[in-house]
C-alpha cells in the first residue's frame, strides 16, 4: 500500500511571498492529490498559512530575521526527522533557510541554487529569470521535474474564511457587522516611502466615499498607525483606524468583508488579492511586472514613468512624482469600474 507523500516548505520571510507560495501548495495537491504539505514559516505568518485548506500542519521558525542562528536549525532539523518527508522545497534563496532540510535527512531538497547551496540543495534548480520574471512563477515552478517547463495556468492564490471568525474579529474590535458598503485602506508599506501613496490622496478617496455613506477601515501595522492617523485626521475622525490594533488572522476576516480595498503594493494588497475582493493596488517605485496582485477582481495603478521601477526605499530623486501625480480620481475611477462589472457579472 502506498504511502502520502510527505513534503516540507520552507515558506518566505514577507507576507506577499507567503501569499504567492500558495500557487506552489495548490500546484502540488493538483499534480499529488494525497500529498502531506507541511510548512515550516515564520510564527507571525501561521494565521495566514491557516486559511489555506492545502497546508496539513505549520512549524513556527524559531529564528530572529537575518541570524544565522546554527544551533536552533541543527536542533530543529534534528527533531524533524522522525516526521519522515520525502521533499523539501525550499523557497527562500539564503543558504540558512536550507539547513533544517539537511539536517532533517529529508532526502530529496528542491531549490534554486542562490548562495552556495551545493549539497544542501540536491534537486538544484538554475533560474532563468526571462522565463519565469515573476515571483510566483518561481515558486510554481519548483512543484515540477526539473525538466519540465512552466506552460501551464499557475492557480491563483485563495484564502477560505467562515462567518463564525468573521464575527468574531468584528466583536474583538468593537465593530458591528456593516449595513453600508466598506472601502478598506491599506496605506502602510514594509520596504519604504517610496512605494507608499500619499497621505493627502488616501484622505481624499476616503472622504469621496465616507460622503457616499461609506464606512471607510483603515488596516495595517503598528507601524502605519502614523499614516493612518493623518488620514484619520483629514477626514474629521470618521474613519476607523485600525492600524496596529489587529492581528494577522483579524485582518484577513475585516478584508474578506469589504465592498472594496485600495493598497499599496504590499503584503496586503497580495492578501485582499487572495480573498478575490474588488482591489486598486498602487505601484510606485515596484514593478506590477513582478509581483502583480494575483487576481480577476484587479486593476492596477502605475503611470510607469521612466524613473520607475526604481526599487528604491525613497525617491532618488526627491520627487516621488510616480505616486504624487497619480491621483485620487484615478482610484474612484478604478474602483467605480470594478463595482459594476462586479454588478455585470
Amino acid at each position: 500500500m502506498n504511502t502520502a507523500e510527505r513534503i516540507l516548505v520552507v515558506g518566505p520571510s514577507w507576507v506577499g511571498d507567503m501569499m504567492m507560495a500558495q500557487s506552489l501548495f495548490i500546484l502540488l495537491k493538483q499534480y499529488k492529490p494525497n500529498c502531506i504539505i507541511d510548512v515550516l514559516a515564520p510564527a507571525w505568518s501561521l494565521p495566514l498559512i491557516a486559511h489555506m485548506p492545502q497546508v496539513s500542519d505549520s512549524i513556527a521558525s524559531p529564528f530572529k530575521h537575518g541570524q544565522a542562528s546554527l544551533r536552533q536549525r541543527y536542533i530543529l532539523g534534528k527533531s524533524l526527522r522522525g516526521h519522515n518527508y520525502d521533499q523539501a522545497i525550499i523557497l527562500p534563496n539564503s543558504f540558512k533557510s536550507a539547513l533544517v532540510p539537511y539536517w532533517a535527512h529529508i532526502p530529496r531538497r528542491t531549490g534554486f541554487i542562490g548562495e552556495m547551496r551545493y549539497g544542501l540543495v540536491n534537486d538544484a534548480r538554475k533560474l532563468d529569470r526571462e522565463a519565469l520574471p515573476k515571483t510566483v512563477m518561481r515558486f510554481a515552478s519548483l512543484a515540477l521535474p526539473a525538466e519540465q517547463p512552466l506552460n501551464i495556468n499557475i492557480p491563483m492564490p485563495h484564502l477560505e474564511t467562515d462567518d463564525k471568525s468573521t464575527f468574531s474579529s468584528l466583536n474583538a474590535l468593537n465593530l458591528t457587522a456593516p449595513t453600508t458598503p466598506v472601502l478598506v485602506l491599506c496605506p502602510g508599506a514594509e520596504y519604504g516611502p517610496a512605494k507608499q501613496w500619499p497621505a493627502r490622496h488616501f484622505a481624499k478617496l476616503a472622504n469621496h466615499y465616507l460622503d457616499l455613506g461609506w464606512q471607510v477601515w483603515l488596516l495595517g501595522s503598528a507601524k502605519d498607525d502614523a499614516i493612518s492617523a493623518e488620514i484619520n485626521l483629514s477626514t474629521a475622525g470618521r474613519c476607523h483606524n485600525l492600524a496596529g490594533k489587529t492581528e494577522l488572522g483579524q485582518v484577513i476576516d475585516l478584508m474578506s468583508i469589504a465592498s472594496a480595498i485600495v493598497s499599496n503594493d504590499s503584503g496586503l494588497m497580495h492578501i485582499a488579492a487572495a480573498l478575490d475582493k474588488p482591489l486598486v493596488a498602487i505601484y510606485g517605485s515596484s514593478d506590477p511586472g513582478f509581483t502583480p496582485p494575483l487576481s480577476n477582481k484587479a486593476k492596477i495603478l502605475s503611470l510607469s514613468l521612466t524613473c520607475s521601477p526604481c526599487f528604491k526605499r525613497q525617491c532618488p530623486l526627491g520627487h516621488l512624482d510616480c505616486l504624487n501625480k497619480l491621483e485620487p480620481e484615478d482610484a474612484t475611477n478604478a474602483i467605480d469600474s470594478l463595482l459594476e462589472s462586479q454588478r455585470n457579472d
